[in-house]
C-alpha cells in the first residue's frame, strides 16, 4: 500500500486496528474519511483492491480529539462515496 497517513480506530469490541487515510472531505460543515485497512484480509496487496469505510466526524464529544464513526446510512453514504471517487480519479468505488 502506498504511504498514506494512518488513525487507529477502535471497533464495536474494543479492538484497535490502523486504518490508513486515503482522501478526506468537507460536505456541507462535515469532515469525511475515505479509510482502508492497512493490513489483513481487508486488503490484497497483489490485485491492490481493498474494502474502504467512509467515516464521519462525530460531534457527540467535548474533547479536542476528533471522533469519527461509519457512516451507514445508505443515501449518505452513497452520496459521499460519489465525492470521493471524483476525488480519487485513478480509483473505482462499488458501493455494498
Amino acid at each position: 500500500m502506498k504511504d498514506f497517513p494512518t488513525i487507529p480506530f477502535f471497533t464495536e469490541d474494543g479492538e484497535e486496528i490502523e486504518l490508513a487515510i486515503l482522501e478526506q472531505t468537507r460536505i456541507n460543515g462535515v469532515n469525511y474519511l475515505l479509510v482502508s485497512a492497512c493490513e489483513g484480509e481487508d486488503w490484497d496487496e497483489e490485485s491492490e483492491e481493498a474494502y474502504v469505510f467512509i467515516l464521519k466526524e462525530s460531534d457527540s464529544t467535548d474533547s479536542e480529539e476528533s471522533t469519527y464513526e461509519e457512516v451507514l446510512d445508505d443515501e449518505e453514504l452513497i452520496s459521499v462515496s460519489k465525492i470521493f471517487e471524483q476525488l480519487m480519479e485513478d480509483m473505482d468505488f462499488e458501493v455494498e
